[in-house]
């Protein structure tokens, strides 16, 4: 059998992060690499990692049209975090016949606050017989896919909280960007009123996916952004805050039924989290019968669970009935330790 091809689009800190773990598997063939950073194009993608391996050390290109004109299996895009920045990019990708596998937070569930996109791509990724997954950490597995799993054993569900607390340290710019890592309270204080800072990106598409999985119908939604100021220096590989600016951003957001809030989500994060003492985590509590609840000490990882979630998706992407889906309509999410070709249906 013959390897699955893949493309990345995006080789930034995500997109370097995916290709290093592909090259880590058998049955993957990387056939092309896209990015339009001028520091990047023309060069080979293995530069920019670390190790030795044995693949062709293609070129980095800034022509996406030409690339998706070759022989490719699936493209994982790692450019986006809002579905209306990734659409074009999606559309143009499944058009050509290729599935793909998107690290856009909005992405993991994108009728939550992209209906009409929504429905457009799935029409279109059935028209073209290809599968669109928008996944990652989170959204994508620990506030939602996994919350909705410990549901499993439960009769009832009355209440639940969700709470990560994590460090952003892995994330490239774009990610310090939206979590305003660096800015003045000042700044912040500017670019709330101008809604101009987007905090963590994710919090209505993980409530909107649990409460569909559940069959719940929620009344209203709400989400808070708080900042976080370091009282020291902090610098990360893409990020850095000065003591008395923002190292991050506490965001919390509740889905309601009626009056009460059935969905609590907590969520504060920051470059280097332990310089002042704060141990990460990720902890899920259910009120029901019987009551359930988790805690992982510390985090899972942020940058390598999403690089990991994206590329243990690739078999059951390709598994998949055409149409565009969320983590609750595939396969539960595995580590691929054999060859991936075999978890494809013949």
């Amino acid at each position: 059998m013959e390897n699955i091809k893949v493309l990345i689009w995006g080789y930034g800190a995500m997109g370097k992060g995916i290709a290093e773990m592909l090259l880590s598997k058998k049955g993957i063939k990387i056939v092309g690499v896209c990015d339009v950073n001028e520091s990047l194009v023309g060069k080979g993608f293995l530069d920019f990692l670390d190790g030795t391996y044995d693949h062709e050390n293609i070129e980095i290109s800034n022509d996406i049209d030409s690339l998706l004109n070759q022989n490719v299996d699936i493209a994982l895009l790692a450019t986006d975090s809002f579905t209306k920045k990734a659409y074009d990019k999606i559309v143009k990708i499944a058009e050509k016949g290729i599935n793909v596998i998107s690290t856009a937070e909005e992405m993991a569930y994108p009728s939550a606050n992209q209906p009409k996109l929504t429905e457009k791509m799935d029409e279109i990724a059935k028209r073209n017989n290809v599968t669109i997954l928008g996944t990652g950490i989170n959204p994508g597995f620990i506030m939602d896919l996994l919350v909705i799993a410990l549901t499993g054993v439960m009769a009832d569900v009355e209440h639940i909280q969700a709470k990560r607390v994590n460090s952003l340290s892995p994330f490239g710019p774009t990610v310090m960007e939206e979590q305003g890592v660096g800015i003045t309270k000042t700044e912040f204080d500017e670019r709330m009123a101008n809604n101009d800072l987007a905090g963590h990106v994710g919090f209505k598409e993980s409530v909107s996916m649990i409460a569909d999985a559940l069959g719940v119908k929620l009344d209203n939604f709400e989400q808070q952004m708080k900042p976080i100021i370091t009282s020291i220096d902090r610098k990360s590989k893409y990020g850095e805050a000065k003591a008395g600016n923002l190292a991050g951003i506490d965001m919390t957001a509740q889905g309601y039924v009626g009056d009460n809030i059935f969905i609590d989500m907590q969520h504060p994060q920051q470059i280097e989290p332990e310089m002042e003492g704060t141990s990460t985590g990720d902890y899920i509590n259910l009120k029901g019968y019987p009551n359930v609840s988790m805690s992982i000490n510390p985090e899972v990882d942020g940058g390598i669970g999403t690089i990991a979630m994206c590329v243990n998706m690739i078999p059951h992407v390709l598994n998949a009935k055409p149409g565009l889906k969320t983590m609750i309509d595939l396969p539960v999410p595995r580590a691929i330790l054999g060859d991936v070709r075999d978890l494809l249906d013949k």
